[in-house]
């Protein structure tokens, strides 16, 4: 019961991290003690009636008389209510406990012979708590022990084999029958708080949409805008400092060209975004992931908030190439590429670090001396050096281009150092890759485990099914005895299963379930018109009807439209028509096949029609829940807007301004007036950069996907994302930010990867904390996840899209 151990654990929620409510740290209530207080007078009124208690008696242990001496017997009934009244309290905060003191109260309870009638509803509510309030695995270890006690019970009492496997699969019937709605209301709580999280904290996403924008536009600034601008202020400082007219040409010229494309990117920053996707539906596959792959830095909010907030640049994205270009700007140096390719987001940051370290050159140093781009066996290293010397022009940083650098490679799970070297000063960034995992397609999603999810209910449902039948015919009766002999008792066995496994396709295949079902039921009625020697399928339809009724709520729930009215018709015909059959009718028989499958109609229509209500209300959740979302993206794309707006008022005024003034004085052939203007732009630059810094408010990210990435930088880690973001139901977004609260505490980097089916997060490697995989586990029980840890410790989460509560 290791599972369970986890939820006993009363751990805090890490900042930012919601608790949702369908999994807290349960504390006794005195309301626990309302149903033991019931139970105990119920018993006390049983015991204080001779009459009563004898035909309990019967009901309960009709074929052992337990006990026989009277103070003995009150004493086990005593002993017997008394443990699993007390066991009861316990139900909700320790449950397993709880499960264990009734089963030995039970054990004491037919030891009186059937005096003692607490138990039975004691297993009961402790077999349905145990299923709510602990993981699938431990609810099911529950229900198999409940199944074992009740044989070894049967045993002791000297019931025959044949009985002793009746009652236990009885048992395991109506245990499996609790599982089911234990799982189902834990599935149902689970959903619901996520989506009450959801919708709590869905007003702050447009404030972080533009936090996102706004971080976004100053990066792009330091990177694009500053580096242009800082090139004709060296160039233009050295020529003024030298005199030489012919370096002067050059630096007019260059601070023209360099002005214009500057000028060209600002406008092009600012500019607004081309439209978003619709949420409400599923993007098309991309064709290759490493094509398709978009990263984020540990300050970035991905594609939920606005379209825009990709650290993608303004132009194509960056490949190697591209620095063969950017270095031949800078005059001659020591370069050097031995790296052919790389994977799109691992060269557009090479592109960045080589383009930072060389404008630091210029800004600290007389300039870059050695450029090398190499490949290693499974990165990519990029060293730019520089010679040392007194800045043509000091004074032009920001103060927060290294730190960018450091961000920007240590999202891609690489190394930045920075520092003096032996003639000046060297930046160093490794980039590590694997184009295999950097592509978000290359391998499935994991495969569910169907044990704990949705499919997992379907296959109690056929245990139950199966269960119940075959413990109802091995109970012994005056009936023919089909399994009597093996043949005929192999061949019940199976018009049982064959009847019950369709429940496993009731999602999925309803109506071929229902097929098979009905023609199962027309076989049997064959059987017994040949005269076999098994139960008539007239008796059997009575208390096996459910499985019929299951399979039309099922069609009716996941067949759109009235095409599914056949079904309710076809199942009164053939009930109607098993039921005209039985040893009990006498008279005209197609008369009463008609008068029973009008009355079997009336029933089955209306459990069709119910499924169909159900399906209705689902499709206008989901339309309530899909507009909500749209209102949000459209919000978050207006504060993003709205923000973009703002820091382009901010720029007309000021940097583009100088930009614009450069190019006319540069046109004008005015050298002086053109290293003002530079100056005076990278300082309005400089001061718009500051104030464009966002200062942490302490309020908590929305829990969503994209919450994530303000998360991590909260807890000082990164987080990249990979791969084409998909739509997810509210309940699958509060779990993703959950788990990765969760593996953030643990470890500094996290991935989050849509394979196509949902979404993937992983962490590592790392020292795998047992008590974190219990904490993960319980999480994930509820929500149809999975959980995987690899053999270098790297952990991997898988969330469904499919959940919905």
């Amino acid at each position: 019961m290791r599972d369970g151990e986890a939820e006993r654990r009363d751990v805090p929620p890490a900042p930012g991290v919601v608790a949702l409510s369908h999994d807290p740290v349960r504390k006794w209530r005195w309301q626990d003690t309302l149903l033991p207080t019931l139970l105990a007078v119920t018993q006390v009124l049983v015991s204080a009636s001779p009459d009563v208690s004898a035909a309990v008696a019967q009901v309960l242990a009709p074929d052992f008389s337990g006990v026989t001496h009277g103070t003995a017997r009150i004493v086990l009934v005593t002993l017997s209510t008394t443990l699993a009244c007390v066991a009861l309290v316990l139900r909700r905060v320790a449950p397993e406990w709880a499960l264990g003191g009734i089963l030995a109260a039970a054990l004491l309870g037919i030891g009186t012979g059937g005096t003692a009638v607490v138990w039975p509803l004691a297993v009961t509510l402790a077999l349905y708590s145990l299923a709510v309030h602990r993981t699938a695995g431990v609810a099911a270890a529950g229900a198999t022990a409940t199944s074992l006690v009740a044989a070894v019970v049967a045993t002791a009492a000297d019931a025959a084999l044949r009985t002793v496997a009746g009652i236990t699969l009885l048992v395991a019937g109506a245990a499996a029958m609790l599982w089911v709605a234990g799982r189902s209301r834990r599935r149902r709580r689970a959903g619901r708080s996520a989506v009450a999280a959801y919708h709590a904290r869905a007003s702050s996403i447009p404030r972080f949409a533009a936090d996102a924008e706004r971080e976004r536009l100053a990066a792009e600034l330091h990177d694009v805008a500053a580096h242009r601008l800082t090139g004709i202020v060296v160039s233009a400082a050295a020529a003024t400092r030298l005199g030489d007219p012919r370096l002067a040409a050059e630096a007019i010229g260059h601070a023209a060209d360099a002005g214009r494309q500057a000028l060209t990117e600002l406008d092009r920053l600012v500019a607004s975004p081309g439209p978003m996707p619709p949420k409400n539906t599923k993007p098309p596959n991309q064709t290759t992931g490493l094509n398709h792959t978009a990263t984020l830095n540990h300050t970035e909010h991905p594609s939920r908030f606005t379209s825009s907030n990709r650290t993608a640049p303004l132009n194509d994205t960056p490949v190697l190439a591209d620095i063969d270009v950017l270095v031949a700007r800078h005059g001659r140096l020591d370069y050097l590429r031995t790296a052919v390719a790389a994977p799109p987001e691992v060269g557009a940051v090479a592109y960045r670090v080589v383009r930072e370290a060389l404008t630091n050159a210029m800004r600290y140093a007389s300039g870059a001396s050695r450029v090398r781009v190499e490949s290693t066996h499974g990165g990519l290293v990029v060293t730019v050096t520089d010679r040392g010397g007194t800045a043509a022009a000091p004074g032009l940083g920001t103060g927060n281009g290294l730190a960018g650098l450091c961000s920007a490679v240590s999202r891609l799970g690489g190394s930045f150092t920075a520092g003096p070297a032996k003639h000046g000063w060297e930046v160093r960034a490794h980039l590590p890759y694997d184009p295999i995992a950097s592509s978000p397609r290359s391998a499935p999603p994991p495969r569910r485990e169907h044990w704990r999810g949705a499919a997992a209910l379907d296959a109690a449902l056929v245990v139950l099914a199966i269960a119940l039948s075959l413990g109802a015919g091995l109970a012994p009766g005056d009936d023919p005895d089909a399994f009597a002999s093996p043949l005929p008792g192999l061949l019940l066995a199976t018009l049982f299963a064959l009847h019950a496994l369709p429940l496993w396709w009731r999602r999925n295949a309803a109506r071929r379930g229902l097929t098979v079902t009905l023609a199962t039921l027309v076989v049997w009625l064959g059987l017994d018109l040949a005269g076999w020697p098994g139960p008539r399928i007239s008796d059997t339809f009575l208390w096996s009807w459910w499985v019929e009724l299951a399979l039309l709520y099922a069609i009716g729930v996941h067949r759109t439209g009235a095409r599914g009215w056949p079904a309710p018709l076809a199942v009164a015909g053939v009930g109607g028509l098993v039921l005209a059959a039985g040893d009990g009718i006498h008279g005209n028989r197609p008369a009463v096949w008609a008068v029973l499958t009008t009355a079997l109609a009336i029933p089955c229509v209306a459990v069709w029609a119910l499924g169909m209500y159900v399906a209705a209300r689902r499709r206008r959740r989901g339309a309530a829940t899909a507009q909500g979302r749209d209102l949000l993206d459209r919000d978050a794309a207006s504060a993003a807007s709205a923000e973009r707006g703002r820091i382009a008022d901010g720029l007309r005024r000021t940097a583009r301004r100088h930009a614009q003034n450069v190019i006319e004085e540069a046109d004008a052939g005015r050298l002086d007036s053109v290293l003002a203007e530079a100056r005076a732009g990278l300082a309005a630059l400089r001061k718009l950069l500051a104030e464009l810094r966002s200062v942490d408010d302490g309020d908590d990210p929305p829990p969503t996907v994209d919450g994530i990435a303000a998360l991590a930088a909260r807890r000082g880690a990164v987080a990249r994302y990979v791969g084409t973001r998909s739509p997810l139901p509210p309940a699958v977004e509060v779990a993703a930010y959950q788990v990765a609260g969760e593996l953030l505490a643990s470890g500094d980097t996290l991935t989050v990867t849509f394979p196509g089916e949902g979404v993937t997060l992983s962490s590592g490697p790392m020292s795998v904390d047992p008590s974190l995989e219990r904490r993960l586990r319980v999480l994930l029980d509820a929500c149809d996840g999975r959980l995987m840890t690899d053999h270098d410790g790297t952990i991997r989460v898988w969330l469904p899209e499919t959940f919905v509560p």
